[in-house]
């Protein structure tokens, strides 16, 4: 994408009325992720929650969810305590992000969006702490934010964007070439271009920006090689947009493993088979947590009525 046409691409996120401002909790709220989860203090969470009282209904109504037995919780206090903070925060993250998208503009089964954010978040993160890497926390707000583009894209043309999915579905393949050939660019560049709008801090916008180019994974930042990396994972084990691709991949080949195990030779001794495996217990759990926010899915690709 060249210059001119990356400016027009701007230039059209920030007239957007739906998403051109960052919903008002969302600032404090990503300060908030990038802090060891024994550091955050449970009285600042339940005060960022209060602010809205949208966002706070929707977390007492999953606090008393039968994904969590179905208890009487009255208080946004009791409802933090209840879901826990690891849980709170992608809850509030998934809430802010996707009340930026008007609902009948959403083109990918939103549920399965946020499946495949918060698989990537924990696969990113658990990668991160295994390895070593000094910020796994930032490690996976990256994971759960490097699709924000296809957010963009939803809004700045949902014909076009819902026809890039049909093709993907039909041919099996990663969404993102589907996006070149009709767009002339990635959700990657859609989603950078509104993490610098948003003011997100630069690692988080060169993760969104860099995961699917295959020809800067090996001189690319550790955080774009783990979120490359996890995406992969996810999308090879099913976890991706709604439906199969065709895919082929050998870790130990790819360019980002090669580079990243440079400077984290732990990586190396990592046993894919059974992080996969532990990977895949999680999945459950992440999917009845979506479910449970944002309410049964629909048919992947469906259009709205």
């Amino acid at each position: 994408m060249n210059g001119p046409e990356r400016e027009q691409l701007r230039a059209q996120i920030e007239k957007l009325d739906s998403i051109s401002t960052a919903p008002a909790i969302l600032q404090p709220l990503l300060a908030m992720t990038l802090q060891p989860v024994d550091e955050v203090s449970i009285e600042k969470v339940v005060e960022l929650i209060s602010r809205d009282g949208g966002i706070a209904a929707q977390c007492l109504r999953v606090a008393n969810s039968p994904l969590f037995g179905r208890r009487s919780i009255e208080t946004v206090r009791a409802a933090v305590m209840t879901l826990g903070i690891e849980r709170v925060r992608s809850i509030l993250v998934g809430l802010c992000m996707n009340g930026a998208i008007p609902t009948d503009k959403w083109v990918l089964d939103r549920n399965a969006f946020w499946r495949h954010s918060l698989g990537c978040a924990l696969v990113t993160q658990t990668m991160a702490t295994k390895i070593g890497y000094a910020e796994p926390e930032k490690a996976y707000l990256a994971g759960l934010l490097h699709d924000i583009g296809f957010l963009v894209m939803s809004v700045i043309d949902n014909s076009r964007f819902r026809g890039c999915l049909r093709s993907a579905m039909e041919e099996r393949r990663a969404l993102d070439l589907s996006e070149q050939q009709i767009f002339g660019y990635t959700h990657e560049v859609a989603g950078a271009l509104l993490c610098e709008h948003w003011g997100f801090p630069p690692e988080l916008t060169e993760a969104a920006a860099c995961h699917h180019q295959l020809e800067v994974m090996a001189t690319a930042s550790p955080l774009v090689c783990l979120v490359h990396l996890s995406d992969l994972l996810c999308r090879v084990r099913n976890l991706g947009y709604g439906y199969n691709e065709i895919m082929a991949v050998t870790f130990s080949q790819e360019a980002a493993w090669r580079h990243l195990v440079a400077s984290y030779p732990a990586l190396d001794e990592i046993d894919l088979f059974r992080f996969t495996l532990d990977v895949d217990s999680c999945m459950d759990q992440i999917a009845a947590l979506v479910d449970s926010v944002f309410g049964p899915p629909k048919a992947v690709g469906a259009t709205s009525a």
